[in-house]
């Protein structure tokens, strides 16, 4: 979790008195509700944004505040420098623990954690949508986003040719899903 994740989770005043109510009491849903006078619906909303960014957990119904992770960040997380790579600051604000949290809105960022997804596919190795699937579903699990959207991006991306059920990742060269007749302009 980084300080701007941190920050993000907490910019809204809604999450903030869902935050409060669960670090006084925890409970369930209706009970956090209650205490944050607000109504269940957008403490729903908020419980999942807070769980998103690490800063509560749900063990079965109990909504509990994460110490563990607030312990660890504070440990970690170090202020961000000017001279950080913008490719490994977008990784770092999207990916936990090799999870995706989400996929940027901006497609130059979203374009950088594609590709850093992508290298985990073998160039020239055929997989079969069975096995895409399955790779993706590592980088989606318990994340913000699903493994078929994950898989239509890294299409629609030219990172990933398609033909038939098969994938393959594209070289550098971007003419072999010309050749192979998949009909995509990569």
């Amino acid at each position: 979790m980084t300080a701007q994740a941190l920050a993000g989770a907490l910019a809204d005043d809604g999450r903030r008195r869902v935050f409060a109510a669960i670090v006084l009491d925890g409970g369930d849903v209706a009970a956090v509700a209650a205490r944050a006078g607000l109504p269940a619906r957008q403490v729903v909303t908020a419980v999942r944004r807070l769980t998103d960014a690490g800063l509560i957990v749900d063990t079965g119904g109990e909504l509990r505040v994460d110490v563990d992770r607030l312990r660890e960040a504070a440990r970690t997380s170090g202020p961000a420098t000017r001279s950080e790579d913008p490719e490994q600051r977008v990784l770092r604000i999207f990916l936990r623990d090799g999870v995706l949290v989400g996929l940027p809105a901006q497609r130059g960022r979203r374009r950088v954690l594609l590709a850093h997804v992508a290298g985990s596919f073998e160039p020239g190795v055929r997989y079969p949508e069975r096995r895409v699937d399955e790779m993706l579903r590592r980088w989606c699990d318990g994340g913000g986003t699903d493994h078929v959207t994950l898989r239509r991006h890294l299409v629609d991306e030219c990172l990933l040719a398609r033909e038939q059920g098969v994938y393959w990742r594209i070289g550098p060269d971007r003419t072999s899903a010309r050749r192979s007749g998949s009909g995509r302009s990569c």
